[in-house]
C-alpha cells in the first residue's frame, strides 16, 4: 500500500468545495475544557457523562486543534484474549446522535463486566460537531468517511464525487485519501491496534450496515440490516472489503434526536450477541501473545 506522504501527493480534482469556516485554534488542556463544548452539542449527555467517561486525548488533533479522544476499556479477567471492538461515533460531525450514544454505551461498559476489549472513540471529528452550525465534513471540508485509501482510490473517488454526487459539497473526498489527521487517526489505530470488528455509528437512516468477512447481523433493537451501499473511501469499503475487517454500520433513525433509552439498550445487547456469535476470537501465537 502507498505511504501517507506519496498518498499525499495525489493531483486535486479540478474542482473542490469551499472549506468549513473553521473555529480559532484552541486546544483545550483538561477533560471539563474538552467536554464542555463538546455536550453541549450532544442530545442526552450532561457534563457529567462525558467526564465519567475517562476520555483521553489519542495524540491526533483536528485541524482547529481539538484532540481527537478515546478510551479503551478491557475485559474482564474471564476473558484474556477477548476479541478486540474498535467503535467509532461521530465521524460525520451533524450527526450528533451517532457520538451520544457511544457515550451512553461507555457508561454501561463501566457497570457491567465486559466480555470484549473495546477501543473507543465518540467524536471523530470534532471540528465538524463544533462548526458554527454542526457539518457533515471536517474543518476543511472534507468528508472523512470518502476519505480512507480503498483500492483505485485516486481515479475512483473524485470520479465518483464529480459524476454520482454531482460535486456535493458534503460529499467531497478530498485530495488524497487519509490526508486528514481525524482519518489518517483511524487508519493508523487500525494499523496498530488490529480490531477484529469495527462499529461505526452514524445517522438517520435508521438501518444496519455491513461490509467485511461475517455474518450480517438482521437486527440491532429496531434497526434491520439493510445495504447503503459502497463508496470510494468509506471505512466500510476498506475495512471491510479490503483489509477484511467486520465493519458494522449503524444508522440510528434521526441524527439530532435520540432513540428511548430502552432502544439504546437493545441496540448495544443485540451488538454483543453478534459479536459473539459471529466475529471469531484472536488467535494466540508469537505475534499476537
Amino acid at each position: 500500500m502507498p505511504s501517507a506522504n506519496s498518498l499525499s501527493a495525489t493531483p486535486a480534482p479540478s474542482t473542490a468545495p469551499p472549506p468549513v469556516p473553521a473555529k480559532p485554534n484552541v486546544k483545550p488542556k483538561t477533560i471539563s475544557d474538552w467536554c464542555t463544548p463538546l455536550v453541549a452539542r450532544l442530545p442526552k449527555v450532561s457534563l457529567a457523562d462525558c467526564k465519567n467517561s475517562k476520555l483521553s486525548p489519542t495524540g491526533a488533533n483536528s485541524l482547529n486543534g481539538f484532540p481527537v479522544l478515546f478510551r479503551d476499556i478491557k475485559a474482564d479477567a474471564k476473558h484474556p484474549q477477548a476479541i478486540r471492538v474498535l467503535l467509532l461515533g461521530g465521524i460525520h460531525g451533524d450527526e450528533q446522535t451517532a457520538s451520544s450514544v457511544v457515550f451512553k454505551w461507555m457508561d454501561t461498559m463501566q457497570k457491567n463486566p465486559l466480555e470484549f476489549n473495546w477501543r473507543i472513540a465518540p467524536v471523530v471529528n470534532p471540528d465538524g460537531l463544533l462548526a458554527p452550525k454542526p457539518r457533515r465534513m471536517n474543518a476543511r471540508g472534507i468528508d472523512l468517511n470518502r476519505n480512507f485509501p480503498t483500492p483505485n482510490w485516486q481515479k475512483e473517488a473524485p470520479s465518483y464525487w464529480a459524476r454520482v454526487t454531482r460535486s456535493d459539497p458534503r460529499r467531497y473526498p478530498g485530495k488524497a485519501p487519509i490526508s486528514e489527521p481525524e482519518s489518517r487517526w483511524v487508519y493508523e489505530t487500525i494499523e496498530k491496534y488490529k480490531p477484529d470488528v469495527i462499529i461505526s455509528v452514524h445517522a438517520p437512516f435508521g438501518v444496519l450496515d455491513f461490509d467485511g468477512p461475517a455474518t450480517p447481523p438482521n437486527r440491532f433493537g429496531r434497526l434491520i440490516y439493510n445495504r447503503v451501499g459502497v463508496y470510494p473511501g468509506s471505512l466500510g469499503n476498506y475495512s471491510g472489503l479490503h483489509k477484511d475487517i467486520p465493519v458494522v454500520t449503524i444508522e440510528l433513525p434521526n441524527a439530532t434526536q435520540m432513540p428511548p433509552d430502552a432502544e439504546v439498550q437493545r441496540i448495544w445487547q443485540d451488538m454483543q450477541t453478534w459479536i459473539r456469535q459471529n466475529v471469531a476470537a484472536p488467535l494466540k501465537t508469537a505475534h499476537n501473545p
